[in-house]
């Protein structure tokens, strides 16, 4: 079936929090004029917790296309306010690992994501859900909140993916593994683990963890670093950052529309880098969420 073009029209929303946001803010303002589109709108928001109001004020403006710019946090922050509206969903990778970009095979240089944006196609795609909260790419549980809620930012800025292994592992001393639950509403499964991803596409933290999350997919992906050894979850990563032949050795993945997590102890989740939630949950898939701006297909 053929899908209707992009809009010519659109609102640009961009996270200006950080120290280089002004600049992006005015570069992104700049090429997307350039490139064709009308922007009805434009504002550089300097306070994050500020992003999902200016976007919700967007969409019930009736502008066709809202153009988000900023990491994955604030594309999961600013996402439940298209859900259901017939709006277009603009992404600007301007983060630190671009998860969601990458999933939708976006480029991440500012031009090639404007390019997409101005001459691309329309793609609907799923969202993962933790209760009510609906989020773009990938939720975790265990080690990775503890390491989002302290990581310097410097260390985040400067090294970037890299910055964030190196923090994990001065983070590992102190945690321990916890008893985990998973039920699909059909059956129950326990094992312990060291840290649970809860998967709408296959990148976390930049890295490719699964070959089986999508966001087309209709299906929620658990993964599980099963075990009680931290240098185990180590290993795990170590070898999916590269991508070694034995990656999956640790992991137990479990596919489905809705599951059931509980842990003991109960742990924070982190929802694309931000620690908003916390076991016992309910994790579900909401098919064809919201529709994006990708590049044309190939």
């Amino acid at each position: 079936m053929e899908t209707q073009p992009l809009p010519k029209d659109a609102i640009l929303v961009v996270n200006a929090h950080s120290r280089r946001g002004q600049d992006h803010f005015t570069q992104a303002k700049d090429k997307l004029e350039a490139a064709g589109v009308r922007l009805i709108a434009a504002h550089a928001v300097k306070d994050p917790e500020q992003m999902a109001a200016t976007v919700r004020a967007a969409v019930e403006s009736g502008a066709p296309m809202v153009i988000v710019g900023g990491g994955d946090g604030s594309m999961s922050g600013t996402v439940d306010e298209l859900v259901g509206r017939n709006i277009v969903f603009g992404v600007l990778p301007l983060g630190t690992a671009n998860s969601f970009a990458r999933t939708l095979g976006l480029p991440l240089d500012l031009d090639g994501a404007v390019r997409a944006i101005a001459t691309g196609q329309r793609r609907r795609v799923d969202l993962g859900m933790i209760d009510r909260d609906y989020f773009v790419n990938a939720a975790s549980l265990g080690l990775s909140p503890m390491i989002g809620q302290t990581v310097p930012h410097k260390l985040k800025r400067y090294l970037g993916r890299i910055g964030y292994l190196l923090w994990a592992l001065k983070c590992s001393i102190g945690f321990r593994a916890f008893r985990l639950t998973i039920d699909d509403g059909t059956s129950e499964r326990r094992l312990w683990s060291t840290e649970v991803r809860i998967l709408n596409g296959p990148y976390h933290g930049g890295v490719e963890l699964s070959d089986h999350a999508d966001v087309d997919t209709g299906e929620i992906v658990v993964q599980a670093v099963v075990g009680r050894s931290k240098p185990r979850l180590a290993w795990d990563w170590y070898a999916k950052f590269f991508k070694l032949r034995d990656r999956d050795a640790h992991t137990e993945e479990f596919h489905g529309a809705s599951f059931r997590i509980a842990c003991h102890p109960p742990q924070k989740i982190s929802i694309d880098g931000e620690v908003l939630a916390k076991t016992p949950v309910t994790v579900r898939i909401a098919p064809g969420a919201v529709e994006v701006a990708v590049p044309l297909a190939q």
